[in-house]
């Protein structure tokens, strides 16, 4: 059975970080792309970052640039989302996501995507 289990949300001041943890299971990064996504109340889920699963090759939304870095080790079978200079428009749930994806380069579109985790809240105060 494919899981995905993200850790790692909390309350943190404006400018500062957090490290989101995706611990997947059932199947291997080897062929699966991994995406993040955040929805805020009232608003439409977004695509923050995701990583290919052959090339490793990383893709961020631009509101995000420069600020998350998103990172895998294939042998924890763990994608991270490490997330600096927070904003309180950063505020929202943030979910792991897995697109079985082996030949093509991870998308930000989360149609695409066909196994989510439960999602942990990540509240930045101003």
């Amino acid at each position: 059975q494919s899981q995905l289990v993200e850790s790692g949300g909390g309350l943190v001041q404006s400018g500062g970080s957090l490290r989101l943890s995706c611990v997947t299971s059932g199947f291997s990064l080897d062929y699966f792309a991994i995406g993040w996504f955040r929805q805020a109340p009232g608003k439409e889920r977004e695509g923050v970052s995701c990583i290919s699963s052959s090339s490793g090759r990383t893709k961020y939304a631009d509101s995000v640039k420069g600020r998350f870095t998103i990172s895998r080790d294939n042998a924890k079978k763990t994608v991270y989302l490490q997330m600096n200079s927070l904003k309180p428009e950063d505020t929202a749930i943030y979910y792991c996501a897995a697109d079985h994806a082996l030949l093509r380069l991870c998308v930000l579109d989360s149609y695409e995507y066909d196994f989510w985790g439960q999602g942990t809240q990540v509240t930045v105060s101003s």
